[in-house]
């Protein structure tokens, strides 16, 4: 049916130029006969609109029946990119930028069925997309990033990172922007475009983490007990792993310390407390043990001319 309507209805505009050029130069008007006239141009309306009507009722058709399909691609894209596991941001954007290219589709198509030459509609549309494209080329790089973001998922909110000179929690990740909440509270929105190119540090990736220390201790005291005194914190605090097992070593003799290395492996999310809590330990504990922290000292010598 819908192939019977095409191809009885006119190629183009130029049908509604020829009955136009009938028209007027029809005989009875050119004799002054306009009740003939009359008639004549009655009929080739009627046969103009008839013409029309049915490429006007094909493009009614084709435009219902598109829009029918284009809701039923949109469901079974939804439902293939929430089986995928998309990001709801990118789902959402996907999901109307599908809609949006079928609906334009959907749009040209029935414009050329009903006789509009639809090339120049077309380069319009093109021109107008370079145009908007060069205009925000930035944008449209931040958005490519966002987009390269939630697909490969190079981290997820929640994750503790360091990236683009920024250290902070990721807090919320949109299309153009990531947000960022830092340590002392501050929020952070870095554009996706260099965040996507960029050198990224996930601390949060991990399950766990090591945490390396240098203690020092005076020249004279006793490395043995030092060690000693180490390991016996380290094995009191839980949130340490013993396998891997702890490692302390003499690191150097420095001019005024003797240096010794720490490492122990522990949860990602205990770090700093592992760290900052030892630090306080070892302070404590070496005084108390006996155990000298050295500082940077100098001896100075005077010698004194006695003249007789």
């Amino acid at each position: 049916m819908l192939g019977t309507l095409l191809n009885s209805a006119p190629t183009d505009t130029t049908a509604v130029d020829s009955v136009l050029t009938n028209v007027m130069n029809a005989e009875p008007l050119k004799n002054g006969n306009y009740a003939e006239a009359l008639s004549f141009i009655m009929e080739k309306g009627v046969d103009l609109l008839m013409s029309l009507g049915s490429r006007i009722l094909l493009a009614v058709m084709v435009f219902f029946i598109g829009k029918w399909i284009i809701g039923r691609l949109k469901k079974v894209f939804a439902k293939m990119l929430e089986h995928k596991n998309v990001e709801a941001s990118l789902a959402s954007f996907l999901k109307s930028l599908v809609s949006v290219v079928l609906t334009f589709f959907l749009i040209v198509t029935v414009v050329g069925i009903l006789g509009i030459e639809t090339s120049s509609f077309v380069a319009l549309f093109a021109s107008a997309g370079v145009a908007i494209g060069m205009a925000l080329s930035g944008t449209l790089q931040n958005f490519a990033g966002g987009v390269m973001i939630l697909l490969f998922k190079p981290f997820k909110v929640g994750d503790f990172l360091e990236a683009q000179s920024v250290l902070g929690t990721v807090k919320e990740i949109q299309i153009f922007n990531t947000i960022f909440n830092t340590s002392d509270n501050k929020t952070v929105i870095v554009p996706n475009g260099g965040l996507s190119t960029g050198t990224i540090t996930n601390f949060s990736k991990e399950e766990r983490r090591r945490v390396d220390w240098v203690f020092n201790i005076a020249y004279g005291d006793n490395f043995d007990k030092a060690k000693a005194v180490m390991e016996r914190l380290i094995a009191q605090d839980e949130r340490i792993f013993k396998d891997p097992a702890p490692f302390i070593a003499l690191n150097a003799l420095n001019s005024s310390s003797v240096d010794i290395v720490v490492r122990v492996w522990v949860p990602s999310t205990e770090y700093w407390n592992v760290y900052y809590s030892m630090n306080e330990l070892v302070y404590k504990t070496f005084a108390i043990e006996g155990l000298n922290i050295p500082f940077p000292q100098m001896d100075v010598y005077l010698h004194q001319s006695i003249k007789s």
